[in-house]
């Protein structure tokens, strides 16, 4: 029975669980949910995804939600396929942790604001970003990636040597703030700037954002 993805391509959630995939190598059915109709929040959905958000996911009997939680069920369940994503080594497993945990309360808490103010309105609404809140949400983001500038000063990815779950779950959202005047908070940091310009540059990455998703 085929993988089941169901996301939009206004999620960042859904692009985590298909680079995650894209990475594995493993091939999957992609089934969109029209956000505008409010399709997330029907019967259908929210047997999948009681919170009503996306993306949702099926592999066989298995039923998920929470992008964060599938990846990490696909690269348990898929060890042996394609790239390698979590460290079976306890110590190095805990530090690529630490910093999944950084991306989701710190990098994540830092860019969702932008991203509405400076992608998402202007995408579906045609509006410009509100300058107030996109000027206090750049101040922590450049806060937390003074940490990721002395984190990858250390260490060629944030889990350590080798590209990682802690690596990817940051990519879609940075893919977005890459065509934004966020850029420059990025570049200015000659570790997270190299970071960056690996990470989008994985083939995965290319594939995933190279797809059609509507």
């Amino acid at each position: 029975m085929a993988i089941k993805v169901y996301g939009s391509d206004f999620s960042i959630g859904t692009y985590r669980v298909l680079l995650c995939l894209a990475e594995k190598d493993i091939d999957f059915e992609l089934i969109t949910v029209h956000l505008a109709s409010g399709e997330h929040k029907k019967p259908h959905m929210l047997a999948r995804n009681p919170f009503g958000q996306i993306p949702a996911f099926e592999d066989g009997d298995i039923k998920l939600f929470e992008s964060r939680a599938i990846a990490q069920y696909i690269s348990r369940a898929y060890v042996d396929k394609g790239t390698c994503l979590i460290n079976m080594d306890p110590k190095k497993a805990a530090v690529e942790a630490v910093w999944m945990e950084a991306e989701a309360h710190q990098f994540d808490r830092a860019t969702t604001a932008l991203m509405w103010e400076l992608c998402m309105k202007r995408f579906l609404f045609g509006q410009s970003g509100d300058e107030d809140v996109v000027n206090a949400e750049e101040k922590k983001l450049v806060c937390v990636l003074d940490v990721y500038e002395a984190r990858l000063s250390e260490s060629k990815y944030l889990g350590g040597d080798s590209f990682s779950l802690a690596d990817l779950f940051h990519t879609p959202m940075i893919k977005f703030l890459m065509g934004t005047q966020m850029k420059c908070v990025f570049d200015t940091r000659p570790h997270v700037s190299a970071w960056v310009a690996d990470i989008l540059s994985r083939l995965a990455c290319v594939k995933v954002f190279g797809m059609p998703v509507y």
